[in-house]
């Protein structure tokens, strides 16, 4: 080979080397860099007219997206590809002030099955009482150990919400750090003006959601949501009926609760996220399994009975 061919051959190599250096630790630094949730915010106001109000909105639908993906809520290490799929539907319902605002926030996750492309929903839960401030172009600023503002304290506390039930998934009981970080938020907001922090003003709040959850009464909940996913639906993929029977197992440790607190919030909460994928995993099922599912569903989540009785129709 020619001097100059060889010069240029070695130059483009060591080039081409260097930027394979580069990229190999770019990929690196956003695998180290990346956050746990992988969230798409939507922020509407069909109820409130007007060119400034939707400039607001928009503005505060990239901030809340900012503050929930960017910041970093565990001392674990995610790589792009393992965020936590989620999402958050703020519904701005009334314009309370200058620069307060009343609205719904619609909350929901999944967990993507063993070597599956299937996803299970984690969470589907409305909140009705979120009230809070806001500023165009001010930043969401949040502390753990103090209530600075409704807005970020509500983000935060659906986001450790999100990761501890995801936890709770992947090992027994393994979110318990994220329900308390959750439950040291609600503590904070006991003085806050804004409804849903506090045990008087409801049963079905963001205090006794967290606070039910950590207590041993209802600790079967989380069991379940172990036994479900880890022993169920990641082993599908080789074993469906093996599967099944196990996610039957799992739900039929849930009658206890029922037993010992009846239409309880926290089991509302589950069926809320799983009732629709009940129904579809046991309509293949066998008759017996059918049958149990069904009888014991429609006994430990009434609301939802009419569903379930899909299962038994279908072929």
């Amino acid at each position: 080979m020619p001097q100059i061919l060889w010069s240029s051959f070695v130059l483009t190599y060591k080039r081409m080397k260097k930027i394979g250096f580069i990229a190999l630790f770019s990929l690196i630094a956003i695998a180290a860099q990346a956050q746990e949730l992988n969230c798409q915010v939507q922020v509407v106001s069909p109820q409130i007219q007007g060119t400034t109000e939707k400039r607001i909105f928009d503005n505060l639908q990239k901030s809340a997206f900012e503050f929930v993906n960017n910041t970093k809520w565990t001392n674990d290490i995610f790589s792009p590809e393992e965020r936590i799929s989620c999402s958050m539907f703020i519904n701005i319902t009334e314009k309370l002030s200058t620069d307060e605002y009343k609205a719904t926030i619609q909350i929901q996750s999944t967990r993507p099955a063993y070597k599956s492309s299937y996803n299970s929903v984690m969470i589907n839960h409305n909140d009705q009482d979120f009230q809070f401030k806001y500023i165009e172009f001010q930043p969401i600023e949040f502390a753990i150990n103090q209530h600075t503002a409704n807005l970020s304290s509500v983000l935060a506390y659906y986001c450790y919400v999100i990761i501890a039930a995801d936890y709770d998934s992947y090992s027994l009981r393994g979110g318990t750090v994220y329900w308390q970080k959750a439950q040291t938020i609600v503590a904070n907001a006991q003085n806050a003006p804004e409804k849903g922090w506090k045990s008087f003003e409801g049963t079905k709040n963001r205090y006794w959601l967290v606070e039910n959850l950590l207590q041993p009464t209802f600790a079967p909940i989380r069991d379940c949501m172990y036994k479900y996913h880890r022993l169920g639906f990641d082993v599908m993929y080789q074993d469906l009926a093996g599967g099944r029977a196990a996610v039957l197992e799992a739900i039929q440790t849930l009658e206890i609760i029922h037993n010992q607190r009846p239409l309880s919030f926290s089991m509302q909460f589950f069926f809320n996220a799983k009732s629709d994928e009940i129904v579809k995993l046991f309509s293949g099922g066998q008759p017996d399994e059918k049958a149990k599912i069904v009888n014991l569903c429609q006994k430990i989540d009434p609301g939802n009975g009419v569903k379930y009785q899909r299962i038994n129709q279908a072929q």
